[in-house]
């Protein structure tokens, strides 16, 4: 049978086009000399995609090859087949066929895995081959995360008779959080969090469960856990306490701490923050890389034209360099892309930063902490006598900081620091607001850029389609044909989690300051001048940025819309400009 299969599986590689003859006889050499499977060798040899290797594979063996998707089997057939099952077999169950059962396995020739499903089933079981990462991912869709772990532990506190687990039990927590199976269980809850690409995780105590969410791209979405989580809910929370090094017998105040990890060969560091809640303590935990993430301008989503901009302005002797937007907008992450740029040998590059997110090597970071009083206005009055070149600020959060950052400035320094504005134009009277004169902006800043971020469309599903009309008519304010635009639309699939998005771009606007902006803000122009200003002088807007990636095919309209919703329409200066750089 082996002989036969694997004589068919070599007839359909090369149909398939997926392996050369030339390159199959080397393989099917190998597989004679080692004795070993011709799929086997394909895969260790990398000679072919491996989803699609299996699918020949499944062919080969007349067994049905499966997309898992977004599976969701009878709730009697998942009692049957339980997560401490499951998770050791690596399997889950497709079906109940009556006389069968149907499980997905990677390997449908594992034969001692299929006889021990018979005989703690007692049925006859049929494999379905899918893949492994596809199976472990509806392990967790199915039994949640740490299913299996869960398990384990609600019937060992069932043997023990223990009820729920409640904040203010008598019981030892401590204890219970080095239990090895609720060690285990939030080392998966993070593990996921990576796999799944997460920025952050958030524990909720709820009245009636224990809430687990990542957000991934921007967007939080729920975490698949078992419902008996609730039960461990002041095990788990105490866990990540121990971790980050908290006291775990505060519950009524907020605290603060840092994990750090290893992962995939990278160390992350993960900052933990708690606050109480009235079902106890609800828990953040953003997840920072250790090592520089050697992000570029042109990989953040800037175009040519704002490379340009940005390249010109960080390249200056002196001055400063304002980037703004929300929190989330990825303001650091383009500090950390301008400061690589210009990181060299002969420059010595300081930042002042809370927190330190990205190692940059050449250069000297320093983390505030406030509890000592080494803020931001603190640090960069000391740091004048390091001799600095370029000087980060990580964020211009005060008068005095704002105030100082100004007059190093003006010293002769280059400065890159962020603003909490909604555009480029409104940092301006954010300045004047915390007591900045308007001659002293005017002299000092270089440059203003605002950002924010957007999801990428899943290149892997998505769909041309038309727009609703509703939608158009943001286009059409700004003076585009949307009848000339191929519009693409999310779809979902398993590589983007079914959400249609995958990954997150850039945009952006920057204004460069010109004479002509220097003399309106000298004589206190309010923003809206300003902005108006910055169009005759060529600034794009950050909605028309957003409409580029539209129109390219990379976002939605949608996406635009709900990042940029403080503009409903277009000003007519922005329609006007908008439709001579589009050439309408």
């Amino acid at each position: 049978m082996i002989q036969t299969s694997t004589d068919n599986l070599a007839e359909i590689l090369v149909r398939r086009q997926l392996v050369d003859l030339e390159t199959l006889e080397v393989a099917l050499a190998e597989s004679r000399k080692n004795n070993t499977r011709l799929d086997q060798v394909v895969s260790r040899m990398a000679l072919c995609d491996e989803e699609a290797l299996l699918e020949a594979f499944a062919e080969s063996m007349r067994i049905p090859y499966m997309k898992l998707g977004d599976l969701r089997p009878d709730p009697d057939l998942v009692e049957l087949i339980p997560a401490p099952m499951a998770e050791h077999f690596r399997t889950v169950p497709i079906a109940d066929d009556g006389d069968s059962i149907r499980v997905a396995l990677a390997d449908p020739l594992d034969m001692d895995t299929l006889d021990e499903l018979r005989r703690l089933l007692q049925r006859e079981v049929e494999p379905v081959v899918a893949s492994q990462p596809e199976i472990d991912k509806a392990y967790n869709r199915i039994y949640g995360i740490g299913g299996a772990t869960m398990t384990n532990l609600q019937e060992e506190a069932d043997r023990r008779g223990e009820n729920e687990v409640v904040i203010d039990s008598n019981i030892n927590i401590e204890d219970m959080a080095q239990d090895a199976s609720i060690v285990k269980f939030v080392n998966q809850v993070v593990q996921e969090a990576f796999r799944d690409r997460a920025t952050d995780i958030h524990i909720e105590p709820l009245d009636k469960e224990l809430r687990i969410r990542y957000r991934i791209d921007g967007m939080l979405y729920e975490a698949p856990i078992p419902p008996a989580i609730k039960r461990f809910q002041a095990a788990i929370i105490s866990r990540v306490k121990i971790m980050a090094d908290l006291n775990i017998a505060e519950r009524r105040l907020p605290q603060d701490g840092k994990i750090k990890i290893s992962m995939g060969g990278r160390e992350f560091d993960l900052r933990v923050s708690t606050v109480p809640t009235p079902y106890g303590e609800s828990i953040a935990i953003r997840i920072l890389s250790r090592e520089s993430e050697l992000c570029t301008l042109e990989r953040l989503g800037f175009n040519d034209t704002h490379q340009g901009l940005m390249r010109a302005m960080i390249s200056k002797p002196h001055g400063i360099l304002f980037i703004t937007g929300p929190t989330g907008s990825g303001k650091s992450t383009t500090l950390y892309a301008s400061l690589t740029e210009i990181n060299s040998a002969d420059r010595k590059i300081i930042t002042i930063e809370d927190p330190i997110e990205y190692r940059i090597a050449g250069t000297t970071q320093i983390q505030v902490n406030p509890s000592i009083n080494l803020t931001f206005a603190r640090v960069l009055r000391t740091i004048l006598r390091q001799d600095p070149d370029v000087i980060m600020v990580g964020e211009t959060r005060d008068p005095e900081t704002a105030q100082i950052t100004i007059q190093t400035a003006l010293t002769g320094h280059l400065v890159f620091s962020t603003l909490h504005t909604n555009d480029a134009s409104g940092a301006v009277t954010r300045l004047e607001d915390m007591g900045i004169e308007p001659f002293l902006i005017a002299s000092s800043v270089e440059g203003i850029l605002a950002q924010r971020l957007i999801r990428l469309l899943c290149q892997n599903c998505k769909q041309s389609h038309r727009p609703e009309q509703a939608l158009s008519m943001h286009l059409e304010a700004y003076g585009l044909e949307p009848s000339r635009i191929d519009f693409k639309r999310p779809v979902g699939c398993e590589e983007c989690r079914y959400t249609g998005y995958r990954g997150r771009t850039a945009l952006v606007e920057i204004v460069k300051m010109t004479e002509g902006l220097r003399r309106i803000i000298v004589r206190g122009a309010a923003a809206n001048e300003i902005k108006s200003e910055a169009l005759k002088q060529g600034m794009r807007p950050i909605r028309f940025n957003g409409w580029e990636k539209v129109i390219a095919g990379l976002s939605t309209i949608e996406e635009v819309l709900r990042v940029t919703m403080e503009d409903e329409f277009a000003s007519e200066d922005e329609k006007a400009y908008l439709r001579q750089a589009m050439g309408h």
